[in-house]
């Protein structure tokens, strides 16, 4: 999945506007237009359509965050320069208060059953044995899940 998907696939679940999304990356620390936000929401194929940058998509997860469950005191999280599925999992996690069953649901909802400890294997130390990357799959999944969980009409 590319970083341009994801933020496709949020706004959609989420139904943000244009305004709403400049928000977000700004409580994230990220100064976007209008137009930018437009140009990254555009499908691949369209002329106008822009790439968004691990650092930028790092920046909207983190503001996700902030609008969610509030601003932190103390010194805010700094956005990563390079993002993975594991870390972009870790952060919608934490935006939404889910607890591993919450996730293995909303995974399942998406149509893919995994277990608490292959879901725990994505949230460990990297430098640990048990760490396993998370796939594209599995993250599609979980956010078709979660639009299947958010949208009362496809129940």
């Amino acid at each position: 999945m590319t970083n341009n998907d994801i933020l496709r696939r949020i706004r959609f679940i989420f139904d943000f506007s244009d305004s709403k999304m400049i928000g977000i990356f700004g409580m994230g620390g990220e100064t976007v237009t209008r137009t930018e936000v437009s140009d990254w929401l555009k499908k691949d194929d369209d002329p106008a359509w822009k790439q968004i940058y691990d650092k930028q998509l790092a920046g909207f997860l983190n503001g996700l965050i902030i609008d969610q469950r509030g601003k932190k005191e103390g010194p805010q999280p700094v956005a990563e320069k390079r993002l993975n599925n594991n870390i972009i999992l870790r952060k919608l996690k934490i935006a939404f208060s889910l607890r591993d069953d919450d996730m293995i649901e909303i995974i399942g909802l998406g149509g893919k059953e995994i277990s608490k400890h292959e879901l725990s294997a994505f949230f460990r130390n990297p430098t640990q044995s048990q760490y396993r990357p998370c796939k594209d799959q599995i993250l599609r999944c979980f956010l078709q899940g979660w639009a299947k969980k958010n949208d009362p009409v496809s129940e």
